[in-house]
C-alpha cells in the first residue's frame, strides 16, 4: 500500500513539475521576453507569487518520496526512482544556483535606467532544469510501468 501510493505521489508530482516547466517555456516565458522592461518586472513579481513556496515544497516531496521508493520498490523501481531522485535535485540545484540569484536581482530594479536583461540567461538555466525535470518523469514512468 505504501509503495502504491508513494509511487502516485512521485508520478504524478513529477509530472505536475514537469508540466509547469514546459508551459513556462514555451509560453510563459516567450510572452515575458516580448514585454517591455517595466510590463515584464510587474509580470515577474505577480508569476513569483504563485509559484513560491509550492514548487520547492512538491520538488522535495517528490524527491524524498522517490529515494523511500528505491528503498522498498521492487526492480527496476528501486534503481530508477532514486535515479529521477537525483535529477530532481539536479532541478533544484539549477532553481537555487541559477534561476533563484537571477529572481531576486530583479527586485531592486526600477523600471527604466541601464540594465543587463536577464531573460536570455535565465531561459537558458530553465531550459536545462526543464530537461532535467522531463528525463525524472520519463525514469519514473517507466519505473511505474514495469515495476510488479
Amino acid at each position: 500500500m505504501l509503495e502504491e501510493t508513494l509511487s502516485g505521489v512521485v508520478l504524478a508530482g513529477t509530472g505536475i513539475v514537469t508540466g509547469i516547466f514546459v508551459a513556462v517555456l514555451v509560453s510563459v516565458g516567450p510572452a515575458m521576453s516580448a514585454m517591455g522592461r517595466a510590463d515584464y518586472l510587474r509580470a515577474h513579481v505577480l508569476l513569483g507569487k504563485g509559484y513560491h513556496p509550492m514548487m520547492p515544497i512538491l520538488v522535495n516531496v517528490v524527491t524524498i518520496s522517490g529515494f523511500v521508493l528505491g528503498l522498498i520498490a521492487g526492480s527496476p523501481g528501486n534503481v530508477l526512482f532514486p535515479v529521477a531522485s537525483v535529477l530532481l535535485i539536479g532541478v533544484q540545484a539549477v532553481s537555487h544556483l541559477g534561476n533563484v540569484p537571477i529572481n531576486r536581482s530583479l527586485s531592486g530594479l526600477a523600471a527604466d535606467g541601464p540594465w543587463e536583461d536577464p531573460r536570455p540567461l535565465w531561459r537558458a538555466w530553465h531550459r536545462l532544469r526543464t530537461v532535467l525535470a522531463a528525463l525524472a518523469l520519463t525514469a519514473v514512468t517507466v519505473a511505474v510501468l514495469a515495476t510488479p
